[in-house]
C-alpha cells in the first residue's frame, strides 16, 4: 500500500499545481488590466493605478503567482474587492451551507441510485426494470435549476410545507437549516441519482454473468445472498468512479440551484463576484472547486485499492 499511496499523493500535488498554474494564467490572459476590469470603465486614471499597486499588478507574473500560491498555503488569499474583506472569511462562511447542501445531495443522490439500480438489476427486463429505467431517462433530461423550480411550486408554494428560498442560518438551529436545504439538496440530486442509478444496474448485472456468480448460485445460494455476497462488491469499481465525479459536480452545481433558493452559499458567491468583476474571489473560488475536484479523484483511487486489491497490485 505505501508505494501505491505515494505515487498518489505525488500524482495529487502535481495535478493540484498544474490547476494553480492553469487558473492564475487564465485570469492573467484576460484582455484589458485586471484593475481597469474591476473598477470598470469610468474609473479614474489614478484610482485604477492605485487598485494595480494594491493587487501588485506592477510586479512580474511569476512573483505574484508565488504570492498567491504562498497566501493559499499560509490562509492569507487577499482581500476582496466587492465586500472589503479577507477572501478566507468569505469561502469559510459560505462553505458553512455550501458543503452540508453538497453532503446532503450525494446522499440522497446514492440512497436513491442504489435502491433503484439495484432493484432494477435484480428484476432485469421486468415491469420494474423498464419502468424504472424509462424514469432515470427522464431524470437526466430534466436540467436541475427546473426541477428546483416545480419542487418550490409544489412544496412551498401549493402544498406550503417548505420555505421557497432563503437559509436561516445554523445559529438558528441544526433542524430549520436541514429544512432549507433539502428541496435544494433533492433538485440537485435527481438527474445524478438518476445517472448514477443506471451505471449501477449495468455494473450489476455485468458482474451477474460472471462465471463464480453462477457457481455460487449453482450451489444453493439465493439471488439476494449472491447479490449481497458476491456482486455488490465487485460492481462496485464503475459505480464509485461516477460518484467520485458526482461528488465534484455536484459542488459547481451549487452556483445555479443556489441563486434558484437564494442561498448564501459558495455558488451565489461566485455569481456576485462575477457581477461586481471582482477577480480575486473569482480565482480563489475556481481553485478551491478545481482543488476539491482533485481531492475526490485522489480519494476515489485510494477507493480502488480498498475495494479491489488488483487495482494496487497492477499499479506498483
Amino acid at each position: 500500500m505505501g508505494p501505491f499511496l505515494f505515487k498518489r499523493i505525488l500524482t495529487l500535488i502535481a495535478t493540484l499545481i498544474g490547476a494553480s498554474i492553469v487558473v492564475f494564467l487564465v485570469l492573467e490572459i484576460l484582455p484589458g488590466n485586471a484593475a481597469e476590469i474591476m473598477m470598470g470603465p469610468d474609473a479614474s486614471p489614478d484610482a485604477v493605478q492605485a487598485l494595480a499597486i494594491q493587487l501588485g499588478l506592477d510586479q512580474p507574473a511569476w512573483e505574484r503567482y508565488w504570492h498567491w500560491v504562498a497566501g493559499m498555503l499560509t490562509g492569507n488569499l487577499g482581500n476582496s474587492y466587492a465586500y472589503s474583506s479577507p477572501v478566507s472569511e468569505l469561502l469559510l462562511e459560505r462553505l458553512s451551507l455550501t458543503i452540508p447542501l453538497a453532503i446532503m445531495a450525494m446522499c440522497l443522490t446514492t440512497v436513491l441510485a442504489l435502491v433503484v439500480g439495484i432493484y432494477a438489476a435484480a428484476n432485469h427486463n421486468r415491469i420494474g426494470d423498464v419502468g424504472l429505467m424509462g424514469m432515470t431517462q427522464v431524470g437526466i433530461a430534466i436540467p436541475n435549476f427546473w426541477f428546483a423550480i416545480l419542487l418550490i411550486l409544489f412544496f412551498s408554494v401549493k402544498l406550503q410545507w417548505f420555505s421557497a428560498g432563503g437559509f436561516p442560518g445554523w445559529e438558528e438551529g441544526v433542524w430549520p437549516g436541514l429544512q432549507s436545504l433539502l428541496l435544494p439538496a433533492l433538485s440537485l440530486a435527481v438527474v445524478q441519482s438518476a445517472i448514477l442509478a443506471r451505471i449501477t444496474r449495468s455494473a450489476v448485472l455485468e458482474v451477474m454473468r460472471e462465471d463464480y456468480v453462477r457457481t455460487a448460485r449453482a450451489k444453493g445460494l439465493s439471488q439476494r445472498a449472491t447479490l449481497w455476497g458476491h456482486v455488490l462488491r465487485n460492481a462496485m469499481i464503475p459505480v464509485i468512479t461516477v460518484m467520485g465525479l458526482q461528488a465534484a459536480e455536484l459542488l459547481a452545481g451549487t452556483i445555479v440551484v443556489e441563486n434558484v433558493f437564494y442561498l448564501p452559499g459558495l455558488g451565489r458567491l461566485i455569481f456576485q463576484s462575477i457581477s461586481n468583476r471582482d477577480l480575486i474571489v473569482v480565482r480563489n473560488c475556481v481553485m478551491f472547486l478545481a482543488a476539491m475536484v482533485v481531492v475526490v479523484n485522489f480519494v476515489v483511487d485510494i477507493l480502488y485499492a480498498v475495494i479491489d486489491p488488483r487495482v494496487k497490485a497492477s499499479d506498483i
